[in-house]
């Protein structure tokens, strides 16, 4: 598999996840952005492994998601 097909595989797992349930708030841009780029950073290091790499973008979905809400 070839990098972006890994990465466009893994943030539709994420978006599709956080979609269905629910957890996509605000501008679907900006969460479209962050996603991709905690899923970038994580293949710059190394990462290949598909469903690490959409799951740690939704745990850090979700932690950006409570943080903005504490500052709301």
């Amino acid at each position: 598999m070839t990098d972006p097909e890994l990465r466009a595989q893994s943030f539709e797992i994420a978006w599709k996840y956080l979609d269905q349930s629910g957890l996509l708030t605000g501008e679907r841009r900006d969460s479209a952005r962050f996603i991709l780029n905690r899923i970038d950073r994580m293949m710059l290091r190394g990462e290949r492994r598909r469903l690490l790499l959409s799951n740690a973008a939704i745990d850090a979905y979700r932690l950006r998601s409570a943080l903005v809400a504490l500052d709301a």
